[in-house]
């Protein structure tokens, strides 16, 4: 009998950075997950220790790797170099100001 294909390319399942945006404080914070849509249900619940005093959060931005090292390479670096997370601020700079009056685009963290 001949081996089910694998739907990403051989691996079994995507792994996914992720960027969420808390309107209540309008910081932004990095993760990595196998389920992005179970893990900002979670998020918004209130079940995550480090954002849930900072709901709602809004998915601003995702990368999908084939090997969870990659997405959890990325989320590190994202986190603990400055120059990653700056760099891909001034990308995403329009997407950081969605929902923010006129006044408060351009101040984000």
């Amino acid at each position: 009998m001949a081996e089910k294909p694998r739907p990403f390319g051989g691996a079994d399942t995507m792994h996914y950075l992720y960027i969420l945006k808390s309107q209540t404080d309008k910081k932004i914070y990095v993760g990595d997950t196998e389920s992005i849509e179970t893990r900002i249900k979670a998020h918004n619940k209130g079940k995550v220790a480090s954002t849930k005093d900072r709901r709602p959060l809004t998915l601003i931005y995702y990368e999908a790797y084939l090997d969870k090292r990659d997405a959890v390479k990325r989320e590190n670096k994202l986190k603990h170099h400055g120059s990653a997370i700056g760099h891909l601020k001034r990308r995403l700079e329009h997407s950081l100001t969605i929902g923010l009056p006129p006044k408060e685009r351009g101040q984000f963290d």
